[in-house]
């Protein structure tokens, strides 16, 4: 099931670019997990405690940073066994000289059955929104 997320900041689309584009500090405000860059264009989120850790390695097959007006784009592409899916994310300059952060993603977690996509998409909206949230706070540097 696809969500998607929406945040106005103060920040320049360059500077909410680099933060919300930031894998490892998105994955740090995600509980328990890391990132790990596993490539030029590719980097794995592992999600877990313990033995009970998941994998969700990621591909960047669309990379345009924002530039002269024009919004920046990025979408990954899930690649692994058990998340499945895809995130897009926006980054539009507004006239005030701030921004308009827009993620959108289709998550998927097999083996869950189609009636979990309602609280799975939930959930990912919850977590993904208090990161962006986070990513985007003026303390951030």
């Amino acid at each position: 099931m696809i969500f998607r997320i929406e945040r106005h900041s103060p920040l320049p689309a360059a500077e909410a670019w680099r933060r919300v584009t930031d894998w490892e500090r998105h994955a740090a405000l995600v509980p328990f997990t890391t990132a790990v860059v596993t490539g030029e264009r590719s980097f794995t989120a592992r999600t877990g405690l313990g033995r009970a850790i998941v994998d969700d390695p990621m591909e960047i097959v669309r990379w345009e940073p924002p530039d002269a007006g024009r919004p920046g784009r990025c979408r990954l592409e899930k690649r692994g066994r058990t998340v499945l899916g895809w995130a897009e994310i926006e980054v539009w300059p507004r006239q005030d000289g701030g921004s308009r952060v827009v993620w959108r993603e289709d998550l998927r977690v097999r083996p869950l059955p189609g009636a979990f996509d309602r609280p799975t998409a939930w959930a990912g909206r919850l977590l993904f929104g208090r990161a962006l949230d986070g990513l985007l706070a003026r303390a951030h540097q």
